[in-house]
């Protein structure tokens, strides 16, 4: 009391950091970096703006927050960024889906697009990918 300081302290919450599981049973940290890189991709040349990757990104990594998980397999982060890309743009989801799925052949584009025009009507927004 005599010093006439002022001390303050905070307790924050330490959370462990999240490990994504990859498809081969490695673990890394997540990499927010990491999904923006290949959603950019995705996305190039596409009338897509930054803001909403960022905005897809950010609701994935708060989505993993809140649900509390220490561990995550990447197929997890890879359907949650696929459904977040198929309502944005659905030629950016097609891309994504082809290199997330590892498609081996043409066929498994018609596949998918195909699926995609079933699950989502046509409302003009998007050129004719579905012939």
């Amino acid at each position: 009391m005599k010093c006439d300081f002022r001390f303050t302290t905070y307790e924050l919450v330490e959370r462990e950091e999240l490990r994504v599981v990859k498809r081969n049973g490695a673990r890394e940290n997540f990499n927010r970096d990491k999904l923006l890189s290949g959603l950019r991709k995705s996305c190039e040349k596409r009338p897509v703006k930054m803001e909403q990757i960022e905005q897809l990104v950010d609701d994935i990594a708060n989505e993993l927050e809140e649900e509390g998980y220490r561990e995550i397999p990447s197929t997890v982060i890879g359907a949650k960024l696929m459904r977040g890309l198929e309502a944005i743009d659905h030629v950016a989801y097609v891309r994504y889906a082809s290199v997330y799925r590892q498609f081996e052949d043409v066929g498994e584009f018609i596949d998918e697009i195909k699926s995609l025009g079933q699950r989502r009507p046509r409302d003009g927004s998007q050129q004719e990918l579905f012939r």
